[in-house]
């Protein structure tokens, strides 16, 4: 019986500080919102400076909805710089290329308006507009991102079709089916906003101007939703019916941390604010920045 009574005690004695050490954890602060939520999820974080991650089905492929608008800027900015193409070179929209969804050109734009590439790409990361999605790609050409990132040994991540026209622009009809407009997965996607962070895509300086763009993307649903004012964040989300995504870079007072989450088949569809995979992005967001903030201060 004393036996018994001393296990007891070691055991609660040592059970707080187990619990607290766990929440100290990047595992123990974002493992739990990840089980709670109700559907697919797929996790990445990196602090840039310490090197310290968290991985959740980092390698599982999901779509991306208009996160691979992101992917997309990137090939266009490399092929400026081999030449091929400039970002002052004029698109002119077109009725039949206006596409519903977000963004400002299907609605607040005549046909036969024309604009640099340069603000297609802006509207497409900032506005996320779709309509100048399609205008960019078919300036790139549809398959020139997954052809770059495929040389780069990221396979898994694809645009897949134009916006709201996968039935007659599908570059693989299976891909297009079970993600929709692009897939990738959280862990390429980070190696892709460290590369940008790095200044390694193309240059320093226009790894700033395409972090420019991101930093103004008006989503403040998913990575902001329960951030402080304060916190600079360079991302681009994404939102489809049954998917919701979003990945950047965080600028914390510890360092730059690359983030993305991607959830898929989730059970709330809702177009509300609050929408569940909303909420669960933005509470791993707020999870990161306190975790490292803590770090910060411990230091």
């Amino acid at each position: 019986m004393l036996r018994r009574i001393a296990c007891a005690i070691v055991v609660f004695a040592i059970l707080p500080s187990v619990l607290f050490g766990q929440q100290k954890t990047l595992a123990g602060r974002i493992t739990p919102l990840i089980n709670a939520h109700k559907g697919k999820v797929a996790v990445a974080i990196k602090h840039l400076d310490t090197g310290e991650t968290f991985f959740h089905d980092e390698d599982e492929e999901m779509p991306t909805a208009s996160l691979i608008k992101f992917m997309i800027m990137l090939e266009v900015y490399l092929q400026v710089s081999e030449g091929r193409i400039s970002l002052d070179d004029k698109l002119t929209l077109r009725k039949a290329d206006m596409v519903p969804g977000s963004g400002i050109l299907t609605y607040h734009f005549s046909d036969g308006a024309t604009f640099p590439l340069r603000d297609a790409v802006r509207l497409m990361i900032v506005f996320s507009d779709n309509t100048a999605t399609n205008l960019v790609l078919d300036k790139i050409g549809l398959d020139s991102t997954n052809k770059r990132l495929a040389s780069w040994g990221m396979a898994h991540t694809n645009v897949n079709a134009k916006v709201f026209l996968g039935d007659k622009t599908s570059l693989n009809k299976d891909r297009t089916k079970k993600f929709g407009l692009g897939n990738t997965t959280a862990r390429e996607t980070i190696l892709l906003l460290e590369k940008v962070h790095q200044g390694k895509v193309v240059s320093p300086e226009v790894c700033k101007e395409m972090l420019g763009h991101m930093k103004k993307c008006d989503d403040k649903l998913k990575l902001k939703h329960f951030l402080p004012e304060g916190i600079e964040v360079a991302h681009k989300s994404g939102t489809v019916e049954s998917a919701r995504t979003d990945a950047g870079i965080l600028y914390l007072p510890s360092g730059p941390v690359t983030i993305c989450v991607l959830t898929a088949k989730n059970e709330d569809r809702s177009w509300k604010d609050d929408n569940a995979g909303n909420v669960v992005i933005g509470r791993i967001a707020q999870q990161v920045v306190e975790h490292f903030a803590v770090k910060k201060t411990k230091k």
